[in-house]
C-alpha cells in the first residue's frame, strides 16, 4: 500500500501545485506539508478529508484502499460501536478510534465518532470534527449530521450567535430513511429499520417534551410544565417491557434514555 506521503506528494504534482498552495488551503505551515510528504509526520486525523476534499477524492482513495471492501469492513466497525453508543460510550469511542487507525479519514467512522464525543467537555474536539466534516465530505447525509451536532454544541457551550448560520445549511425534511425503509421494504430490512427508528423516534419525542416543559418553567407556569414532564416519563415507562434486539444495540430504549429519567425526576421535585 502506498503511504500517505507520497500520495500526497502525487496528487499535488499532478496538479502542478506548490507546497505552499496546499498548506494555505488547509491552514498550515508548507514545512508541515514538507513533513507529511516526506512522511516525518502524519497529518492530525481531522485534516484528512479536508486534503482529500482539496485534491476531489475520497478519503479512501487518498490512502489506496479498495473502496468495495472498505465499505464493507468500515460498516461492521461501525455497527459494532454503534451496538455501545448509548450504554458504554468510552467502549464505543475505543471501536471506532481503532478503526481510524486502519481508515484514517474515513468520514462514517469520524461521523459516528462525533456521538461518543461529549459536547460539553470536549468542545473543542467535535467543533474542529464537525466543521471538517461540513467542509470535506461529499456524503450530504454526513455532512447535515454533522450540522446537527455542530449545532448542538454551540448551543450547550453558549455560543449561540453561531447556531442559526449552521441550521440555514440543512434542508427541512418530514421523514427519515428508516422510516421510509420500515414502510416499504420487506422482512429483515424493514425489521431492522423500524427497530432503530424506534429507538430514534422514543429519544426524539422524550427531548421534545422536555424542551416544551423548560418552555413552561421559564415562564413561570409550573403546572403546564409538569403536563409536559409527565408524559415524557410515561414514554419512557412504555418502553419498559422492550425487548432488546441484540443484533443491533446492547442496551433498551429505557436504558438509553435513563438520563432523561433522572433529569425529569429532578424537575418534577422542584
Amino acid at each position: 500500500m502506498i503511504r500517505l506521503g507520497e500520495k500526497i506528494k502525487s496528487l499535488r504534482k499532478e496538479r502542478n501545485l506548490s507546497q505552499e498552495v496546499l498548506a494555505g488551503y488547509l491552514g498550515v505551515s508548507f514545512q508541515a506539508v514538507s513533513k507529511w510528504e516526506n512522511d516525518t509526520t502524519m497529518p492530525d486525523v481531522t485534516m484528512i478529508p479536508a486534503i482529500a476534499s482539496f485534491f476531489g477524492v475520497s478519503t479512501d482513495e487518498l490512502f489506496d484502499f479498495n473502496l468495495y471492501e472498505t465499505e464493507k469492513k468500515v460498516t461492521k466497525i461501525c455497527d459494532e460501536a454503534l451496538c455501545y453508543r448509548y450504554t458504554d460510550r468510552v467502549k464505543s469511542e475505543q471501536i471506532l478510534r481503532q478503526g481510524l487507525q486502519r481508515f484514517p479519514g474515513n468520514d462514517m467512522i469520524l461521523n459516528n465518532l462525533l456521538y461518543t464525543l461529549d459536547e460539553k467537555n470536549r468542545a473543542d474536539e467535535v467543533i474542529a470534527l464537525c466543521r471538517s466534516l461540513i467542509e470535506s465530505t461529499k456524503d450530504d447525509s454526513v455532512k447535515y449530521d454533522a450540522c446537527r451536532i455542530l449545532a448542538k454544541c454551540y448551543k450547550e457551550n453558549g455560543m449561540d450567535d453561531l447556531i442559526e448560520p449552521v441550521l440555514e445549511m440543512l434542508p427541512e425534511i418530514y421523514f427519515t430513511k428508516l422510516e421510509l425503509a420500515a414502510s416499504l421494504l420487506q422482512g429483515e430490512d424493514r425489521y431492522q429499520a423500524a427497530q432503530l427508528q424506534k429507538n430514534l423516534s422514543a429519544e426524539s419525542l422524550v427531548d421534545m417534551l422536555m424542551i416544551l416543559g423548560k418552555h413552561w418553567l421559564e415562564r413561570g407556569e409550573r403546572d403546564r410544565a409538569a403536563v409536559q414532564f409527565r408524559i415524557a416519563q410515561r414514554v419512557i415507562d412504555a418502553f419498559e417491557g422492550d425487548e432488546l434486539e441484540p443484533s443491533l444495540f446492547k442496551g433498551t430504549v429505557c436504558e438509553s434514555l435513563s438520563d432523561r429519567r433522572a433529569e425529569l425526576a429532578a424537575l418534577l421535585s422542584e
